[in-house]
């Protein structure tokens, strides 16, 4: 097992599920009533028996000890204990749907079996079919779990080969042009072993380099560098609070082209409005600004599912007041953080993810929350997908809404996945420390709306 994955096994308790998950929500194709599609999603999940192998993982035995170092995959798999089907208690409306995954996501997945489950959701207002899973982050990261909702899907609504995200796919075909000989195969493996030689080797001149950013550049934060203490950042129980939303896609990126920005640092914007206006509610917004840990991911086309992510803080720059200073103050901070990764070796990225978000590492032990500075308030992800429709078996897909982690010290967790053309919002939170957290969304509006209202910027 990579440290990569036993670093989300070693980091869990009681209080801290390091599970990720997701709540989708589906409209059944013509002539089908929501019954029938949850039959039919029951139908065709009990019967994707070729279970591909991350799916039968589970940490060997004794799990505390050797399940740590090594997975063990279980032939066997009970789909009736991993498959879930469950009715909404009258209206079905969002609180009951946000109520259930917030009651479910708080729950410890079992370590005796592959760690994951899916629920199928009935009764939900608005004649959909919801579908909310969690999978152990040390089997995958967030642009894994939507490589595998894609997968299960289909941008063609007359498909109806529509199956389970655990079915096992064909094995891409390797390139026939490397030699077969053992010459072939040493030389691939020493030229490996050479490559990561050289990146162990510019460790230290990348760090010199990452050293010199936070020294010279103003608006780039360095990890170790502080940030404020705030209601987000507190010891944390384990029951869970999820707020969830979507918006059109197009908004934000009329936003981004007016402002001469990313969409990433729109949402950025977004969240500091919403923020800014949350912590002020509860009269804990802090003079100086929130700073935010974005994940990024290292995957490259065709790579294995898994965990591959590294880590940048970006300043909120939520103690400005105007929204035209608080863009400003985004962008040259998000630029620069993507300045000091850039031509970074992936052996190099993880160290610097490492250093980044090294208080994670001892979060847990006693009396650290509390009396250690921070270098960060929250995390913040975007996991970008595809900007087609999508269909499950002609069901079409109309809301995918991320559920991620809270953790000791990070009491909010925002996720976005911007999915066939609407980015969906999801906000989860520790549920004693945040009270209101569903106040969030209209403060995101807001916030939207404040930077729809902006004068363009200028070249």
């Amino acid at each position: 097992m990579p440290v990569t994955e036993s670093m989300f096994l070693i980091a869990e308790t009681r209080d801290q599920p390091m599970h990720v998950g997701g709540l989708q929500l589906f409209i059944p194709r013509d002539g089908q009533t929501t019954e029938e599609l949850a039959d039919e999603i029951c139908e065709r999940f009990y019967a994707a028996t070729d279970i591909a192998p991350m799916f039968r993982r589970r940490p060997a035995t004794p799990a505390q000890m050797a399940g740590y170092m090594a997975w063990t995959e279980d032939e066997d798999i009970d789909f009736d204990y991993h498959i879930r089907r469950t009715i909404l208690p009258r209206p079905g409306g969002p609180l009951q749907l946000l109520r259930y995954v917030s009651l479910n996501h708080g729950a410890l997945l079992d370590r005796r079996r592959p760690m994951w489950e899916v629920h199928i959701i009935e009764g939900i207002a608005g004649g959909r079919v919801g579908l909310y899973s969690k999978i152990h982050h040390s089997v995958v990261d967030g642009v894994s779990a939507l490589r595998l909702l894609q997968r299960a899907l289909s941008t063609d609504p007359d498909d109806r080969s529509g199956t389970a995200m655990w079915v096992r796919r064909p094995s891409r075909k390797r390139s026939k042009k490397p030699s077969k000989s053992l010459l072939g195969t040493f030389t691939g493996a020493a030229g490996a072993v050479v490559d990561a030689a050289g990146q162990v080797a510019g460790l230290g001149p990348a760090a010199a380099r990452i050293a010199a950013a936070g020294l010279t550049d103003k608006d780039y934060v360095a990890p170790m560098q502080m940030a404020p203490t705030t209601m987000l950042n507190q010891s944390i129980g384990s029951a869970r609070r999820f707020a969830a939303q979507d918006w059109p896609i197009e908004r934000l990126r009329d936003v981004a082209q007016a402002q001469q920005m990313t969409v990433n640092d729109v949402i950025l914007a977004m969240c500091s409005g919403a923020l800014r206006a949350y912590l002020d509610e509860h009269d804990d917004l802090p003079a100086e600004s929130l700073v935010a840990v974005m994940p990024v991911s290292l995957h490259t086309e065709g790579d294995a599912d898994g965990n591959a992510i590294t880590a940048i803080s970006v300043r909120l720059a939520t103690d400005l007041d105007s929204p035209a200073d608080r863009v400003a103050a985004i962008k040259a901070s998000s630029k620069s953080a993507k300045k000091a990764v850039r031509g970074l070796k992936p052996l190099q990225a993880l160290a610097l993810g490492a250093a980044t978000t090294w208080p994670l590492a001892f979060a847990t032990v006693p009396g650290f929350v509390e009396y250690t500075p921070r270098g960060f308030n929250l995390m913040i992800s975007n996991v970008p997908g595809p900007e087609e429709p999508l269909y499950w078996n002609g069901a079409k897909l109309d809301g995918c809404y991320p559920v991620s982690i809270p953790m000791e010290g990070l009491a909010m967790n925002i996720t976005v996945t911007t999915v066939a053309g609407k980015a969906g919002f999801g906000i989860i939170g520790a549920r004693a420390q945040l009270p209101s957290l569903q106040k969030i969304l209209v403060h995101l509006e807001s916030a939207l709306a404040e930077l729809e209202a902006l004068e363009p910027a200028q070249d």
